[in-house]
């Protein structure tokens, strides 16, 4: 199953989701967007009024049960067998699940179910995160880290979420990503990083349509010589 994995790793903004989605239609692969489930996780420790207790976190998370279901093109968040796709890009949750996700317990459960969840697909899966290449599936053929400066991804961070695009309001999401950053590679338990082996990225330059080609022919001239 391995090779039939593509591990997509990038700091927040980088466009790491959106490039996954539609890399994964054009190889006819399913999409997983690991940051789905761990917003749809604090999305529901949130509602449950839940202090930041792991072990009763992953207790809940098992119980409703917080999960990524398969679809007929890809994995959609629920919570107790409700779609929040929509839900958990509320503030609320952008701004806890840092938090929520530096716990060591939670990150082994999610683990698991995004493990659990790429068997799952007959094809393979595209999957994007921060640690994807480097805990989750360290074994995966395909691994990349995309990347961008901090200024294009403020603006892109921008777009995608309908925000302020003047350069104030990019500079107030330039500061809320180097906070992100920070916060993210310097967590104890599996900070952001490329491995060893991934093919770096920068997709300042590139548009949008021109960083999927990149990442597409990479995958299939690697999954080719694996196959």
């Amino acid at each position: 199953m391995a090779s039939r994995v593509i591990a997509l790793d990038g700091p927040a903004g980088s466009g790491k989701s959106t490039t996954a989605r539609v890399v994964a239609e054009k190889l006819g692969f399913g999409h997983i967007d690991s940051g789905a489930l761990y917003r749809a996780l604090t999305l529901a420790a949130l509602d449950a009024n839940l202090p930041d207790q792991a072990d009763r976190i992953v207790g809940l998370a098992r119980t409703l049960p917080v999960r990524l279901a398969l679809t007929g093109v890809g994995y959609r968040p629920e919570v107790a067998g409700v779609d929040v796709s929509a839900a958990i890009r509320e503030t609320r949750v952008t701004e806890r699940v840092s938090a929520v996700a530096a716990l060591p317990p939670v990150r082994e459960w999610v683990n698991a179910e995004l493990r659990g969840a790429a068997a799952e697909h007959p094809a393979g899966v595209v999957i994007d995160g921060r640690d994807i290449g480097t805990v989750v599936f360290p074994e995966a053929t395909v691994k990349i880290f995309l990347t961008a400066s901090g200024e294009e991804r403020a603006r892109r961070r921008s777009r995608e979420v309908e925000l302020d695009a003047s350069e104030a309001g990019v500079r107030r999401v330039r500061a809320e990503l180097d906070r992100r950053d920070t916060a993210d590679s310097t967590r104890a338990v599996a900070p952001l990083s490329a491995a060893p082996d991934a093919i770096v990225l920068d997709g300042t330059s590139l548009s949008f349509l021109e960083q999927v080609d990149a990442v597409v022919r990479l995958a299939r001239k690697t999954i080719g010589s694996h196959a």
